[in-house]
């Protein structure tokens, strides 16, 4: 299949999925419309770190941190004065903070650049360690992100939070920045930068004998995951009207890491199919928290079991499907119509 063939196809879907996004932004039920939104920053979410744990090699568990640095710093951009009044009631907002608002989209942009200088300020020192020391190091980023975030009182309002935040995200912002994302990673993976990142993921020592500069490539997708994160964050934040610090808590953490593991180390369209899935499944698996009679016994709702359903769904993938359920595969044209034109063969 030509270029061209692959430009045009590639608009056409383009087109048609814009279409689909006004019909469900204009009558589509707001609670399904809801899940969408989330499903979006679960694929930004998803995305991004798998640029660090996947294409990179390494093992990150800090994206609730950029996450919530993102949330807050847009927050108090878009924010009016005289909400942030309303927000801090016990102790004033810092001067310019109390009097700066901004249009939503550059404020966005301001908290991911917030998450990308702390994805630099961390990844330069700490990318010099690796594997389960660099999980442990980025954890515990993260938590201390958000002990500060309890403690800055005049600047995050504490462990109060931000209530009542203005409700800009729709699906035309979620699922914009979802596709801008998909777009700039793929491009990114697919180029030189791209092959010197998957070649520190198969062998650091190998790829520094060939001339790659280890701390300049990884800390380079340390700042673009954390930047994402920090959209994501951000997105998230106006989604919900309301953050808190334990908004952003191991729990979150853990199902980022998720959809990571389940689509697959290196795969994009793993990311973005399981970010949407586990979107879904979260409200699905409701029920099990609820309590319920099964057989005349009553088991009385307990809250958590989702979460360890979705860890039992992990394991179960890591034993049988040890690179995931997508692996390294990546969707494409060419493979659309080389399983049309295999099926064909068959039925011939």
């Amino acid at each position: 299949m030509d270029r061209r063939m692959k430009l045009v196809l590639t608009i056409v879907s383009l087109l048609i999925f814009i279409m689909l996004l006004w019909l469900a932004e204009n009558y589509i039920d707001a609670f399904i419309k809801r899940i969408l939104n989330v499903a979006a920053i679960y694929v930004i979410l998803g995305v991004s770190l798998n640029l660090i744990n996947g294409f990179t090699g390494q093992f990150s568990l800090g994206h609730a941190g950029f996450m919530a640095l993102g949330a807050y710093a847009s927050a108090l951009l878009y924010m009016s004065p005289s909400l942030k009044a309303m927000n801090f009631f016990i102790q004033p907002i810092i001067w310019p903070l109390s009097e700066i608002e901004i249009p939503f989209f550059f404020a966005l942009l301001v908290g991911g650049a917030v998450a990308a200088i702390a994805g630099f300020a961390v990844g330069a020192p700490c990318l010099r360690v690796g594997g389960d020391y660099l999980a442990i190091v980025t954890f515990g980023f993260a938590e201390i992100i958000r002990v500060m975030l309890n403690n800055l009182q005049s600047v995050t309002n504490g462990p109060l939070g931000l209530k009542g935040l203005p409700t800009y995200t729709n699906l035309y912002w979620s699922w914009g920045w979802a596709l801008f994302t998909i777009f700039f990673i793929k491009r990114l993976v697919d180029s030189s930068y791209g092959r010197a990142l998957k070649s520190i993921r198969e062998d650091e020592v190998a790829a520094e004998a060939m001339g790659v500069n280890l701390f300049k490539h990884k800390t380079m997708a340390f700042v673009i995951g954390a930047f994402f994160a920090g959209i994501g964050g951000g997105l998230l934040g106006s989604l919900l009207m309301t953050i808190d610090p334990n908004s952003f808590n191991i729990s979150l953490t853990f199902q980022i890491v998720m959809i990571v593991l389940l689509g697959g180390l290196g795969s994009i369209t793993g990311s973005v199919v399981m970010g949407i899935s586990v979107a879904f499944l979260m409200e699905l698996l409701r029920f099990v928290e609820s309590p319920m009679t099964i057989f005349g016994f009553t088991i009385p709702g307990i809250s958590g079991m989702r979460m360890l359903i979705f860890a039992l769904i992990l394991v179960i993938t890591v034993i049988f499907f040890r690179r995931g359920l997508f692996g390294h595969k990546e969707f494409t044209w060419e493979w659309i119509f080389r399983s049309r034109g295999r099926n064909a063969d068959e039925s011939a």
